[in-house]
């Protein structure tokens, strides 16, 4: 498994927001909500393999 690489992400407050209760609806970390968001969006880009 590949080693995960720490960070700084800055995001205005209402996207904040709107991310940590999109998060919460779906009983995820914040964290795991953003890591969800971004390879779904490498994914339906083609940019990583489909698994």
């Amino acid at each position: 498994m590949a080693k995960k690489k720490p960070f700084v992400l800055r995001l205005d407050p209402d996207t904040l927001k709107a991310v940590e209760k999109w998060a919460a609806d779906e009983f995820r970390s914040t964290n795991g909500q953003l890591e969800w968001i971004i390879h779904k969006a490498l994914k339906d880009a083609g940019r990583v393999k489909k698994s």
